[in-house]
């Protein structure tokens, strides 16, 4: 039997864990660049799942792939071969640079990352990180240790040791930081949860060669950027800069729990049979929707559509932050964009969520906006005015202030 709205609400709030921030949304259904919750009202969700969603709600061959493998098998551990995993194997590599070879799959963005440090560690010997000041990375205790935010970390430390952070885009910081025990440099090409940082040019390029001359291990995170979201298949084609391991996940199934981390080979082969494992890792649900996202992104060549898309959705923010004071400043690539503001958003994005607007913060003073690729022009102009009215009444009450 189906449960009211408030059931729902007052089961989830009894049962589960008070670890996120709740909107008042029990969501029933979604199609493309659109949900619906259980009353009907529709949102444009520019949160798409944290950056899952990015080819749009239950896309019908994400949907017919899931039916047939769960017809066919849910349940195959990574110690007997699959199909399905041989198939996204080959998708994914045919899709990445060819120094990219080998891969582990995981549940995870957090996983992919966990190994990434496992392994520059292994391959080197050595035990330093060198990570970025606002930086993201996920919180199991591994990639919280890389994550920057004190607010994520105080309550858990100690952490893994020799986890050092430097400014982000300051590559002559990263060189001072270096000593005979660094592993390796982990890096975002575009801080997401830190606030939509875009990697400076060259930036990239430098630690690529920092890295080749002091024989560290180059790590992309690209959980939230991989997969079309900037505009380009993969964020490191922006700057022509190939890591040594590169971590995926939120797009990769389209919602369906994956996590990928893609290394040289002479990097995954330092380590040796049990000494990494995950039971549901290349799980075959999650094989068939990652399989299934890549041909739909690859076919339709979707990172254009983000690409073009993405510099008008910019366009109409930056005309917004012409005309609102309250507004810093505008960043971001293809459909990963951000808008500071001088003040907390959270009160801006409850009037764009009353308007039908679903966002993201970064922080405390950046609107985040995370849309499907899907979504259309129509629907990005109904997200800035919703925007442009959520603004003009926050300016408002910081008047009367």
């Amino acid at each position: 039997m189906s449960m009211s709205r408030d059931e729902i609400i007052k089961v989830e709030d009894e049962f589960l864990a008070k670890v996120y921030h709740r909107r008042k949304i029990v969501v029933d259904h979604g199609k493309d660049a659109v949900i619906w919750d259980v009353n009907g009202k529709e949102y444009i969700d520019c949160m798409a799942g944290f950056g899952a969603a990015f080819i749009g709600h239950s896309n019908p061959k994400i949907v017919e792939a899931i039916k047939r493998q769960a017809e066919k098998l849910i349940a195959c551990h990574g110690s007997l071969y699959l199909e399905a995993r041989a198939q996204l194997s080959k998708r994914i590599i045919n899709i990445l640079p060819k120094t990219l070879n080998r891969i582990f799959l995981s549940n995870s963005g957090a996983e992919a990352v966990e190994l990434a440090l496992k392994l520059s560690r292994k391959f080197t010997g050595k035990k330093e990180i060198i990570a970025m000041m606002r930086s993201y990375h996920g919180k199991t205790m591994g990639a919280l240790s890389a994550t920057w935010n004190p607010k994520y970390r105080i309550a858990f430390e100690p952490l893994i040791p020799k986890i050092k952070f430097v400014p982000f885009g300051r590559s002559e910081k990263v060189k001072e930081a270096i000593t005979s025990d660094t592993a390796a440099i982990i890096v975002e090409p575009i801080q997401g949860e830190g606030g939509i940082y875009v990697a400076p040019d060259g930036y990239l390029k430098e630690l690529r060669e920092i890295a080749d001359e002091k024989g560290l291990v180059l790590i992309f995170d690209e959980i939230q950027t991989g997969f079309g979201r900037t505009g380009k298949l993969f964020a490191f084609e922006h700057w022509g800069v190939t890591p040594d391991i590169l971590c995926l996940a939120k797009a990769t199934g389209s919602g369906i729990p994956i996590g990928i981390t893609v290394a040289k080979e002479e990097i995954m082969e330092t380590l040796g049979v049990g000494e990494h494992s995950s039971t549901f890792g290349g799980n075959p649900i999650a094989c068939v929707a990652a399989s299934a996202t890549i041909d739909v992104l690859v076919e339709g060549k979707l990172w254009e559509r983000a690409a073009k898309l993405g510099e008008y959705f910019i366009s109409g923010l930056r005309r917004l932050a012409e005309k609102h004071k309250i507004v810093r400043e505008v960043r971001g690539l293809g459909l990963m964009l951000g808008m500071e503001l001088r003040f907390d958003v959270l009160d801006v994005m409850e009037k764009m969520l009353e308007k039908g607007v679903l966002v993201l913060n970064a922080g405390r003073n950046t609107l985040r906006f995370l849309p499907p690729c899907v979504i259309t022009e129509e629907q990005i102009d109904k997200v800035l005015k919703s925007l442009d009215e959520a603004l003009t009444e926050k300016e408002a009450k910081t008047l009367k202030t």
